[in-house]
């Protein structure tokens, strides 16, 4: 029986310079568009003498781009370099990432953003996922916790079983014809468009037929991030409204928590639709239960992510909860144990 070998997957991502490129297949060509973009912005504002200028001028803008993939595609070469530890690797970019079988993995290595991290784990099982910062000037990385320095001895710790790692809860979403999607930071439900999504929700034995902006699922490491802004609106317009702040706690859960915080975002109460149901906390044993009441444009995707979706058109029902799979991200000691940001 074939038994495929065990391997080292380095996860990287295509540079907004690849982008240009890929759409107008030389450098020149590019930049001349790039500036032209920029010179009808300015005119549009009635900003002609600024639009003269930036096709008079080498574009800044244009020169930060080709830096920017020149760090990164250096970076990609020098981690590859120093990845020998007489295993395979394997250099994938992340649109390939449903497609790979990650079964005999021993590790994964992803360099580039954070978003990059949190797409990969929902694709690779349980297997060690190593955050590298290929630019520390332009990427905070939270989720990058080693420099292109230090990757090595991380992989090289993953592959004598020695790493520290810490869980990341996921979430899930599964419908009703047995399709599944994980998020790593949150899940959408909704409308694809600026429309109102009309659905049954359906909470702790508790339903209701609602018409709103969608509904978001945060899991712990998404928190701190777009869930935030919907208790930040909250918070604003309770102040607004003359209401006091002065006790009032944002939400959030731990990274490894397994619990889920869902919030639906602009609630409209009308003789057809109800706001009685709008935040709670899910816990482990616990599902939301969305039926979909839109004839087409429904949607579910994950970690904001819009072209990978699921379809959530009338008749269909989603199961949200907990994921059983749990993302492990090799951490140094100082960061075993995280904590809401």
């Amino acid at each position: 029986m074939y038994q495929p070998q065990p391997r080292i997957i380095v996860v990287t991502r295509e540079t907004r310079m690849e982008g240009l490129l890929r759409r107008w297949a030389t450098k020149g060509q590019a930049r001349f568009m790039f500036k032209q973009a920029k010179a009808v912005a300015r005119a549009k504002q009635g900003q002609l003498e600024a639009a003269a200028e930036v096709l008079k001028h080498e574009d800044a803008d244009f020169l930060e781009l080709e830096d920017e993939d020149q760090t990164y595609q250096q970076a990609v070469r020098k981690l590859t370099s120093e990845l020998d530890f007489g295993l395979p690797v394997q250099e994938i970019d992340r649109q390939y990432l449903p497609s790979i079988d990650f079964d005999a993995c021993s590790v994964v290595v992803v360099i580039g953003q954070d978003g990059l991290v949190a797409n990969t784990a929902k694709y690779v099982g349980d297997v060690p996922i190593v955050g590298v910062n290929p630019d520390p000037a332009r990427f905070d990385g939270v989720l990058l916790p080693y420099r292109l320095e230090d990757a090595a001895q991380a992989v090289t710790q993953v592959i004598r079983g020695r790493a520290l790692t810490t869980e990341v809860t996921l979430a899930r979403a599964t419908l009703h014809d047995g399709q599944e999607l994980l998020a790593f930071n949150d899940l959408f439900i909704g409308a694809a468009s600026h429309v109102s999504a009309r659905y049954e929700l359906t909470a702790r034995g508790r339903s209701e037929v609602q018409s709103s902006s969608g509904i978001l699922i945060a899991t712990g490491a998404g928190s701190s991030g777009w869930m935030s802004s919907v208790f930040n609106m909250a918070r604003g317009v309770a102040a607004s409204c003359g209401q006091s702040n002065e006790h009032w706690a944002e939400p959030q859960l731990h990274w490894d928590e397994r619990a889920l915080l869902w919030a639906v975002r602009e609630p409209f109460r009308s003789q057809t639709s109800g706001v009685s149901l709008v935040a709670d906390r899910l816990e482990a044993n616990e599902e939301l239960i969305v039926e979909s009441r839109m004839a087409s444009g429904g949607v579910i995707f994950s970690d904001g992510i819009e072209s990978d979706f699921l379809p959530f058109n009338g008749g269909s029902i989603a199961r949200i909860g907990v994921a059983r799979q749990r993302a492990r991200l090799v951490v140094p000691t100082a960061r075993r144990s995280p904590s809401p940001r």
